[in-house]
Formats: C-alpha cells, sequence, structure tokens
C-alpha cells in the first residue's frame, strides 16, 4: 500500500478534512441557534409581567432577526397595532443592518402612522458567541403625557415649540415598511426617481442599504416596483452602492 492509500484509509486526505469542518461548523451552527430559542423561550414568559407592571400603554416585543419578514416571536400589550408574526419597524432593520456590531437604541421617541406619541427602547438579544440574533423592545404610549405636558406648559406660559419626531411605519406585513422608508427617502431628494443623477440614485440605493432594508427577503424586487425600474436596474445600483462608496463607477448612462 502506498502512503497516499495509507493516508486514505486513515481518513487523512483533503475531502475528509473538509468533510469534517463542515460536520464541525454544522455542529457550532446548530448549537448556537438552539442556545438562542433557548433565549427567546426564558424571555418569552417575561414580556407578560413587564406589560402588567407598566400598563395599558406598554407595548413588549420579541423580535427574530432570524426571520425578518415575520420577526415578531412574542407580543404583550398593544401599542403599535401588530400581533406575533409581524414585522420589524425601520430601527429594526438599521439594527439587522449592523449585525454584531449593533448597540441598543433606548429612549427614542417616535410618531406612529396614526399619531401616537411612542417612546421606545430596544435592547439587543446576543447569544454567548457575542452574536445579535434579536431584540428586546418596549413601547410606551405618551401621547396623553405628551398633551398634558403641553397643556401645563401653555397654562404656565413656559410652552416651547415641540422637537421633530419622525414617523415610523409599524404593521404585519413587512412590504408596508419597506415601501414607507422608499416613499420617505424619495421624499428627501425632492424628486421623482427619472430626474435623479446617477450620483443621487447611488446614494439612494446607499441609504437604504445602511438601514437595513434589502436584508428583507424580495427586497430588491419590491424597491424596484416602487421605484418603477426593473429587477436588473436595481441589482446594479445596489451593488455598485456596496463597491463604490465615493463614484458612480460600473453603472452606463441610460441605466433606468
Amino acid at each position: 500500500m502506498s502512503d497516499a492509500d495509507d493516508g486514505r484509509a486513515g481518513g487523512f486526505d483533503g475531502s475528509g478534512l473538509r468533510a469534517g469542518n463542515a460536520a464541525g461548523r454544522r455542529a457550532k451552527s446548530a448549537a448556537a441557534a438552539g442556545e438562542q430559542d433557548a433565549i427567546i423561550a426564558a424571555l418569552t414568559p417575561v414580556i407578560d409581567g413587564i406589560a402588567a407592571t407598566l400598563g395599558s400603554f406598554c407595548e413588549v416585543v420579541i423580535h427574530d432577526f432570524r426571520r425578518p419578514e415575520h420577526s415578531i416571536v412574542a407580543l404583550a400589550g398593544s401599542v403599535t397595532g401588530r400581533g406575533p408574526g409581524g414585522s420589524m419597524s425601520e430601527i429594526g432593520m438599521q439594527l439587522l443592518a449592523r449585525g454584531d456590531q449593533a448597540r441598543d437604541e433606548l429612549n427614542y421617541l417616535t410618531r406612529t402612522q396614526d399619531g401616537k406619541m411612542v417612546k421606545s427602547s430596544t435592547m439587543l438579544l446576543r447569544d454567548s458567541g457575542g452574536t445579535v440574533f434579536g431584540a428586546l423592545c418596549v413601547n410606551l404610549d405618551i401621547t396623553a403625557v405628551n398633551q398634558v405636558h403641553a397643556l401645563i406648559g401653555g397654562i404656565a406660559g413656559v410652552s416651547a415649540s415641540p422637537a421633530a419626531v419622525p414617523t415610523t411605519t409599524f404593521g404585519d406585513d413587512i412590504g408596508a415598511v419597506l415601501d414607507a422608508i422608499v416613499d420617505e427617502r424619495q421624499l428627501r431628494q425632492n424628486k421623482p426617481w427619472t430626474q435623479l443623477g446617477r450620483a443621487e440614485r447611488l446614494q439612494l440605493f446607499r441609504d437604504l442599504d445602511r438601514r437595513g432594508v434589502f436584508a428583507v427577503r424580495g427586497a430588491v424586487q419590491q424597491v424596484a416596483a416602487r421605484l418603477g425600474i426593473s429587477r436588473a436596474s436595481a441589482y446594479t445600483y445596489l451593488s455598485a452602492a456596496r463597491t463604490s462608496a465615493d463614484d458612480d463607477t460600473g453603472l452606463p448612462d441610460g441605466t433606468p
């Protein structure tokens, strides 16, 4: 028997090493998934207690970032009108896009499309390896509190102009959230797509990418439809936006 044959018999050839490495990666991935599932399972009964303690104006949500289209796996209370199986908001998409570099977002204000003022904190869920896989979110409807504050300030003569609060789309349909992000970004351009220069179009796709839009399955097709361009053009702009931070190389004249 040759040395090469002896090596194969002992299971030490290149293919054996590759198979062993692949099996090891699968086992590690399965262990991480099991740990992540256990963390979510342990938190699920806790959110009912948090919501009950803070009252009827509180909503507590557990998001699983591994399924962004239907990230809500548990929910207690009702502020944003979503339910289990619902989607994440723009804030969640931004955190998803940042991956393991994301940080907790605490005590921020948003306004829902139906006019509610919401104070929120989003606390990331990490496994023992530091991988971000979800979030625990607390949303408080402070609309009435804000109105009372403005009333008292007006009576006391110390009212101030309210700070602008961004409007956030909350919904069970991830498509509605994506459309709202694209529409808001286009409004800031103050031009329709056909009037944007190539650099402006690239910047639009960079912004959408940084906000986590393209982490959602099927988002490229949906963004293309919203902008009125072909799916191929959308992929071209996204690829160029990710590979070039400062110019619009790779985009031929006339790209729709």
